[in-house]
C-alpha cells in the first residue's frame, strides 16, 4: 500500500523523527553511535599494532603487498574488507598464521584464513 490508498501510512523518516524526538531515546541511539565508532577506531587500531608488532612501517607492508603507502593506511582506517585482503595484509605483516574464532552457541569455531584464500576462485588457477 501507499501513501494515498492507507491513511495511517507513516513515512519512515518522519516515524524516525517522532522516536528520536523523546530526550531519552535520542541519547541512546547517539550513545549507540558513539560506542560504533569507538569500534571502528579499535578495529583500525589493532590492524596498525599488528604491523608494528611486526616491526614494520606503511612503506614497507606496502612494498610487500605491490601497492603505495596509502593504500595502506587506508586498508588500517577502514571499518570493512575482505578476507583475502586482511589475509593478504596479515601475511604481509610477518603474521604466521591468521585465523578467525567465532562462538555460536557455546561452540568455538576457528577459520583458517589462509586455507579461505587458496580455496578462492581466483587462486585456483594459479
Amino acid at each position: 500500500m501507499t501513501e494515498p490508498e492507507n491513511p495511517t501510512f507513516v513515512r519512515g523518516n518522519d516515524h524516525l523523527d517522532r522516536l528520536l524526538s523523546d530526550p531519552q531515546l535520542a541519547a541512546e541511539v547517539a550513545q549507540a553511535h558513539e560506542a560504533a565508532e569507538e569500534m571502528d577506531r579499535a578495529y583500525a587500531m589493532n590492524l596498525a599494532m599488528i604491523r608494528k608488532a611486526g616491526q614494520m612501517t606503511q612503506v614497507e607492508v606496502a612494498r610487500k603487498l605491490g601497492v603505495g603507502q596509502g593504500v595502506v593506511s587506508r586498508l588500517e582506517n577502514r571499518n570493512d574488507m575482505l578476507l583475502s585482503t586482511l589475509y593478504d595484509y596479515l601475511m604481509a605483516t610477518g603474521a604466521d598464521s591468521a585465523s578467525i574464532v567465532v562462538t555460536v552457541h557455546g561452540s568455538r569455531i576457528e577459520l583458517d584464513l589462509g586455507q579461505l584464500r587458496h580455496t578462492h576462485p581466483e587462486q585456483r588457477s594459479a
